[in-house]
């Protein structure tokens, strides 16, 4: 697969990786609730002879080890699963209700803890490595603005020189990852707005404020007014996901909730997304008598892939056989890996999880499952970076 050191390694312990990932995925939790999976890191990095530590709010962990005179560098796997009920019908299924790993956060923290158990092992035989090392299991990804900062407020990018992350891609056939030098994710805001009205009967809406129709004039008209506001090569999209309001068809109800997210590629328009929502917004309900709340929380920037950690990964996966890394473009996707390289240079690869047959399950979706020989390839492209010792 790669160098014989990763290899011997996958071939031993590659059992124990997957048994991770299926107990984690059968016991999945919610963001700033990962009290279980945090202790099963804990535990199995003890184990393994290594000092990891929780961070200060309970969940997530952190870990360094190898060389304190040397660079150091950051590999980091989300541990939050998603309030998504799961339908892949496996036997290691979610045993909780209407929570599942879809989007392969099981899969990112086997694959850190293989790498760990991996890099241990060498400074258990006698090998240094090249630089250190330091271990991130991050929790709260799934959440705006991220468990990113809570991490980074934690000192968690203090003293690294580059950081690197690995995410699921159902897109892409297991055995494959993606690399992209660049713009890899776009920036995620959430929109909520609360409309309210007199109500009345639908007989005579000229005698009140039509609230279902000044919903849906913004559910069609703030896509549409951005579309021609924000340059269209920056990938700016709105797309509203939940609205609710009233419940009677002769009625026309005094309240009503739009809930969407606003994403773009290009981190210059995000900056400047703020005030033209509410600006539109506000132009959109003004003729129709509604009063409105807007509530717009910032998310994560893109993820911009520094160039030289890009080559890094390149000979990594390389490593591992012809045709093994692929191309792979920007997604709309957001990413709170992206807060670490607002201060630290890294990159993202997307690690093809899709088995070749059947349906490529999207992300999020409720029947979103991992072809597990991905798991040995994310190991071999994360040791491969620290053993390669090329910075």
């Amino acid at each position: 697969m790669s160098s014989p050191v990763i290899d011997a390694w996958l071939a031993a312990n590659l059992g124990r990786v997957v048994g991770w990932r299926r107990e984690i995925h059968a016991e999945p939790e919610l963001s700033m609730a990962e009290f279980a999976t945090t202790a099963k890191v804990v535990r199995i990095l003890t184990e393994a002879g290594l000092a990891p530590k929780v961070l200060p709010k309970g969940t997530g962990v952190v870990c360094d080890l190898g060389p304190d005179d040397k660079p150091r560098i950051g590999l980091r796997a989300d541990l939050d699963g998603l309030p998504i009920p799961e339908q892949t019908g496996l036997p290691f299924t979610s045993k909780v209700e209407n929570v599942s790993h879809s989007c392969g956060h099981d899969a990112h923290v086997a694959i850190l803890l293989g790498t760990a158990l991996l890099l241990a092992d060498q400074l258990d035989s006698g090998n240094t490595l090249p630089f250190g090392v330091r271990l991130l299991f991050q929790a709260a990804e799934e959440v705006m603005p991220g468990g990113a900062l809570d991490a980074i407020d934690a000192g968690v990018t203090d003293g690294l020189t580059r950081m690197f992350a690995l995410h699921c891609d159902p897109h892409l056939a297991a055995g494959t990852v993606g690399l992209r030098a660049g713009a890899l994710t776009s920036a995620a805001d959430r929109v909520e707005v609360h409309l309210r009205g007199p109500g009345g009967h639908t007989s005579r809406p000229h005698l009140t404020a039509d609230l279902v129709y000044a919903m849906g004039t913004v559910i069609t008209g703030l896509p549409g007014f951005l579309s021609r506001r924000v340059d269209p090569r920056s990938g700016t999209v709105m797309v509203f996901g939940a609205a609710h309001s009233g419940d009677a068809p002769n009625a026309i109800p005094q309240e009503g909730r739009l809930r969407g997210t606003v994403r773009t590629g290009d981190r210059d328009v995000w900056q400047d997304l703020e005030p033209l929502v509410r600006t539109i917004v506000g132009e959109l309900v003004a003729p129709l008598g509604v009063n409105y709340d807007l509530t717009y929380v910032r998310g994560v920037p893109p993820v911009v892939n520094d160039a030289d950690s890009v080559a890094m990964l390149r000979r990594s996966v390389d490593a591992i056989g012809s045709g093994v890394a692929v191309d792979t473009p920007q997604s709309p996707g957001g990413e709170d890996f992206a807060w670490y390289l607002e201060s630290v240079p890294g990159a993202m690869a997307r690690l093809g999880v899709w088995s070749g047959v059947g349906p490529q399950c999207d992300l999020h979706q409720p029947n979103f499952d991992v072809d597990e020989r991905a798991l040995g390839i994310g190991i071999a492209t994360l040791a491969g970076v620290v053993l390669g010792g090329e910075l």
